[in-house]
């Protein structure tokens, strides 16, 4: 409980709205709508929330060190981005071209594109290559409003690579304000190596890899590539079971590109996150829900990939489900760091309104991490991670895109980032 003359390290105030989901666990159904404070202020201590509520009555508890004047904007949690590929050494924009000219995903994977042609950037950049772009990345996401991102590896598909990439990362989250959050991704392609001896590889994967990486204390999930033409079900039950065995929480990339039944897999091993979906049968989104699965969705890789399917996530906000959102950014099929632009599909492609997509993005996605109870809301007692959006109201957040709105950046109660210009407001 506060006092009047309380004294806290920051003060937010001067907001149109505070927009923010509640609770410490994913929301979904009727309760996945976030809620809109008016002329709302919100007190920071020691990095955390210790007051939220009309400005008035915050103002008489709380006196501050420093005051952010939000100009009439929006403030909403820092975003969280859970699902992505931070870590390479090169682009592909070449696979681009070709998909615009018609080629398929699968296509050019067995043509020796997509995640293969990552390998020898990664495998032949030092460490400190691979970390100087990652904090570039990482700068990016963070003046876009996201403030937590999972990180995955994948593009080494070498034990002595992949630890190279976890390395990379722990590296990065000692040097950057980003939180992230480390998932090994040993089983995101069969490499050219193995090709013609998948079930080797996958005992590479399991007997070798992932006791490595378990081990070394760099990773917090392991995931897996689960379709027909990389990791089958049986496959993908092998790993993850062998990665559960070890302490390592589980995410699957499932039913991307086809309707393998990945959902239902993830359903039984108890997954943290089943990702992507576009295939998802009405089967599998049964399963993820009794299983109480987080499907973390991806709006603008179907459009980057120009696939037809769309994640039915309307279908499973009705199931109960808890969606989750995340720009899946990696160099092949989704070149896009920016949550703002996710907010906006998710709309368009999915049908979210706009409270409905910023809960996805903050409370579920931290859901998914494991890291609801600190983060990805604006209650009193979470930590301190903040964005002030330079629109008048929540309905900016989906209606307004092609755009960065984020004009300052709050992470555990310390201004991270502070865009220059002064001339914001319409």
């Amino acid at each position: 409980m506060s006092t009047p003359g309380d004294r806290a390290d920051l003060l937010v105030a001067n907001l149109s709205e505070l927009v923010t989901a509640r609770g410490a666990a994913a929301r979904g159904g009727a309760d996945l709508p976030a809620e809109v404070l008016p002329d709302a202020a919100v007190a920071v201590k020691g990095g955390c929330i210790v007051a939220v509520g009309p400005e008035d009555e915050v103002r008489a508890a709380w006196s501050a060190d420093e005051e952010l004047d939000g100009g009439g904007g929006l403030l909403v949690p820092g975003f969280v981005d859970a699902h992505t590929h931070p870590v390479f050494f090169g682009t592909r924009e070449a696979e681009f071209e070709q998909r615009v000219a018609g080629k398929t995903y699968v296509e050019i994977a067995q043509a020796g594109g997509g995640i293969r042609s990552s390998l020898a950037g990664v495998r032949q950049a030092s460490k400190e290559e691979l970390l100087a772009r990652l904090l570039v990345r990482l700068d990016r996401f963070l003046e876009l409003g996201t403030t937590t991102v999972e990180c995955k590896t994948g593009y080494g598909l070498t034990l002595a690579d992949e630890l190279k990439c976890l390395e990379v990362i722990d590296a990065a989250r000692r040097m950057h304000p980003v939180e992230l959050v480390p998932t090994f991704l040993g089983a995101h392609d069969v490499p050219p190596e193995f090709q013609h001896d998948r079930a080797a590889y996958v005992d590479l994967v399991v007997n070798e890899m992932l006791p490595r990486v378990a081990e070394s204390g760099l990773a917090e999930y392991c995931d897996v590539f689960t379709e027909s033409h990389v990791f089958g079900l049986d496959e993908s039950r092998r790993i993850m079971t062998a990665g559960a065995e070890l302490g390592l929480g589980l995410r699957l990339h499932v039913d991307q590109l086809t309707a393998l039944g990945g959902a239902q897999l993830a359903a039984e091993l108890g997954a943290a996150s089943a990702d992507h979906l576009e295939c998802v049968s009405p089967e599998g989104i049964e399963a993820l829900a009794r299983a109480g699965v987080v499907p973390v969705l991806c709006p603008l890789v179907p459009l980057f990939l120009r696939q037809k399917e769309e994640a039915p996530a309307r279908a499973m906000i009705r199931a109960g489900l808890a969606p989750a959102l995340a720009t899946d950014f990696n160099p092949g099929s989704c070149y896009v760091q920016s949550m703002p632009e996710v907010l906006t599909w998710a709309a368009l492609r999915y049908g979210l309104s706009a409270r409905e997509a910023l809960t996805a993005a903050t409370l579920n996605a931290a859901a998914s991490l494991g890291r609801a109870e600190r983060l990805g809301t604006i209650e009193v007692g979470k930590q301190a991670d903040l964005a002030l959006l330079d629109v008048p109201n929540h309905h900016h957040l989906t209606y307004e895109f092609g755009r960065n709105p984020v004009q300052v950046v709050v992470k555990a109660g310390e201004v991270v980032y502070q865009r220059a210009d002064e001339d914001l407001h319409e």
